[in-house]
């Protein structure tokens, strides 16, 4: 029992969850770590295992904006636990961090075990308790949790309750989504669960993608219905994925979920205009291929090259029926149709989740005592640190909210 005689139950063990974890523990509450899997923040860790981009260093305003319609939900958590906040707990963890080029923060061991195993020996210092393989679901009539175990059934009963369960992308994870049918249960609005920063099938010959499958599409600008985004991507067995697809992907889910299609269009050289394409396709290309003609004078990756004859085969104009300017105008716009996001397990993050008029602050209206952080909230956010620094803030949030709770108790 912790100083205050008070009990926490926290719900999983991503960030949002050890947040709050640390924020109760700190204030003398006596606090259990549940999760479903055998050891906690496996997410986290994937996440880093290719540099873990903890926040951005971007003005805070700017910052905000990137959550769109969610912005004035969480503007209060992140301004209570902004990311210069983050990146001096991450310096108090003994995890320096540094700032890159494109203004996203990282630790400077650029991976994320390091700084999980520093923040589990100092929640275990706090008497933080874990246990492990205990999976959720939901309460029973009395209002205790209940508990899978490897051991059966298990009942506890907690003064406040944190839930952090995460989406539903990475399900071998922990983040199943299971916990929605307990909420749609207990008559709490859920809105559906769709992937987000995710990849898209799109309508690519059986030719195309055995040669080009894995290949990267690099310094394109990709458009659709006035967003544009300029970066890279990759060609995929099912389709096309990467960090300018992920940054569009919410845009086009929804266009697909409306129209049934979506078309992206690609500029593959943003960085010469038509004209001066147009001029460079006009000289005498001699004995060259039309490949070899368009590898050397517009400059084009034999990907992007293929992209061209894939548009060509859709539109049944041959590629080498096409003059200088029609080329380049080509060039400038080659057409992707798309025709599903890609399956919301193999999904970066998941979008929909608890509306935010079910809660009162963090706090679920139908659930005194019950708090919710992290992904299992309505919100959106790109990749850049903006998903990771929520997952932060609002554990913090809910944290603050369960220890408000408690005092008014």
């Amino acid at each position: 029992m912790g100083e205050t005689g008070k009990t926490a139950a926290v719900i999983g063990g991503g960030p949002a969850g050890l947040m709050a974890a640390e924020v109760l523990a700190n204030a003398g509450v006596a606090v259990t770590v549940y999760d479903a899997v055998p050891s906690v923040g496996r997410k986290f860790l994937l996440a880093g295992r290719g540099g873990l981009n903890l926040t951005h260093s971007e003005d805070l305003s700017r910052f905000l904006s990137r959550y769109g319609a969610a912005e004035p939900h969480l503007r209060g958590a992140i301004e209570a636990f902004p990311p210069s906040a983050l990146v001096a707990w991450c310096n108090a963890l003994g995890q320096e961090t540094f700032i890159g080029t494109s203004g996203r923060v990282f630790p400077k061991a650029m991976k994320a075990s390091p700084l999980l195993r520093a923040w589990l020996g100092r929640l275990r210092a706090l008497g933080v308790a874990f246990r492990q393989r205990r999976r959720w679901r939901g309460w029973d009539e009395s209002g205790a949790l209940l508990f899978d175990t490897p051991d059966g059934a298990l009942s506890i009963r907690a003064d406040v309750t944190i839930l952090a369960l995460g989406g539903a992308s990475w399900p071998r994870l922990g983040s199943d989504g299971g916990w929605v049918p307990i909420f749609e249960r207990e008559g709490i609005d859920v809105a559906p669960l769709k992937p987000s920063n995710c990849g898209f099938v799109a309508d690519l010959s059986d030719i195309f993608v055995a040669r080009f499958e894995g290949e990267p599409l690099k310094g394109a600008a990709f458009s659709f219905e006035g967003q544009s985004v300029r970066g890279d991507a990759v060609i995929t067995k099912a389709g096309i994925e990467g960090g300018a697809i992920y940054a569009l992907s919410a845009a086009l889910r929804d266009g697909l979920a409306r129209n049934g299609g979506a078309e992206l269009v690609i500029d593959l050289r943003p960085g010469i205009e038509a004209g001066a394409l147009e001029a460079a396709l006009s000289r005498p290309r001699g004995k060259q291929t039309l490949s070899a003609h368009l590898r050397k004078a517009a400059k084009l990756a034999p990907v992007a090259i293929g992209l061209l004859y894939e548009e060509a085969v859709r539109g049944g104009s041959p590629l080498a029926d096409l003059d200088a300017a029609e080329l380049a105008r080509l060039i400038k716009g080659v057409r992707l149709p798309l025709t599903a996001p890609a399956p919301i397990e193999r999904a970066i993050s998941s979008a929909g989740g608890v509306p935010f008029a079910e809660l009162d602050g963090f706090m679920l209206r139908r659930k005194p005592g019950v708090f919710i952080a992290g992904e299992m909230l309505d919100y959106e956010a790109p990749t850049g640190g903006y998903l990771l620094q929520a997952a932060f803030s609002t554990g913090a949030a809910a944290g603050q909210g369960a220890l408000g709770f408690l005092s008014r108790a």
